[in-house]
């Protein structure tokens, strides 16, 4: 019976490390071909193409779509999600939320922008 049920679990180990595997390959493809994944239901194609600016410099910070970011407005609201890029007629920046809720921010408004995560970080080391 132990023997089964060790047996079971071994496979199961090694069909979840090829799994990973696979998910890292696909990562490493779609960063190869400069595609950027934002699994979000909100984000649809209008806020993308409205995005014109996909990779840009904010305070001495180089950011760009995808990167995990968070925002401190002047009014010392705090906010994070993903970035999907800047407008740069209107000077502000598209991000979505963990709530997938769509925001726009005036760069005049930012107090402080740090990123959590960039996209892709695991293939720059």
């Amino acid at each position: 019976m132990i023997y089964h049920i060790k047996t079971i679990l071994i496979v199961a180990l090694i069909i979840n490390i090829i799994g990973y595997i696979l998910v890292v390959l696909k990562e490493k493809l779609y960063l190869k071909n400069n595609i950027i994944v934002i699994n979000k239901k909100s984000v649809t194609e209008d806020h993308l193409k409205a995005a014109d600016m996909k990779e840009f410099i904010l305070d001495g910070t180089r950011v760009k779509s995808g990167d995990e970011i968070r925002i401190v407005t002047l009014a010392k609201d705090r906010f994070e999600g993903i970035l999907i890029g800047a407008i740069k007629q209107e000077r502000s920046i598209l991000m979505v939320t963990h709530s997938d809720e769509i925001k726009k921010f005036n760069i005049d408004n930012i107090f402080k922008l740090k990123v959590i995560s960039k996209y892709g970080k695991f293939f720059n080391i």
